[in-house]
């Protein structure tokens, strides 16, 4: 079991943050291991609802469905990921307000299905995974304090 923890401060109101970053059609927006989502998501996800995302990490693509486990808007949202090639993760959305707007925190649990994925994750996929999630945090922040108004 891997876990990649990230957090960071953006300059807007915990509501704005929270539905955008639950809506999962703007996650390609602000991730770069994100390459699209079908399904439901064009809103923030409520229990129950799934998405499947489409991924691109240190050169593997895959495919994920998402469900959503928890949420308790706008601090905390939760959802579960099945890959098809049989990998399990959980991707915890922590939210608390800040006196200059938000902090918001990202944990990512992952399980990999076989030996040979648990031999590429420890050399190659992991590391690449912590600087796609750093890189992330660090793109929504700037997306978001740039525009005006969140869509």
């Amino acid at each position: 079991m891997t876990r990649i923890c990230n957090s960071i401060q953006i300059r807007q109101p915990i509501e704005q943050v929270f539905d955008f970053i639950t809506t999962p059609g703007n996650w390609p927006q602000w991730h770069p291991a994100s390459v699209s989502v079908d399904g439901n998501a064009d809103h923030s996800l409520l229990p129950g609802e799934e998405v499947t995302e489409n991924i691109s990490v240190a050169g593997h693509h895959g495919q994920v469905t998402w469900l959503v486990r928890e949420r308790s808007a706008p601090h905390r949202w939760v959802i579960d990921g099945t890959g098809k090639d049989g990998g399990h993760a959980t991707i915890t959305y922590t939210l608390t307000r800040h006196p200059a707007g938000t902090n918001f925190e990202r944990e990512l649990v992952y399980t990999v299905p076989n030996t040979l994925l648990a031999l590429l994750d420890w050399l190659i996929i992991r590391s690449r995974m912590k600087a796609d999630s750093v890189e992330a945090l660090q793109r929504l922040k700037r997306l978001l304090e740039s525009s005006g108004e969140i869509n």
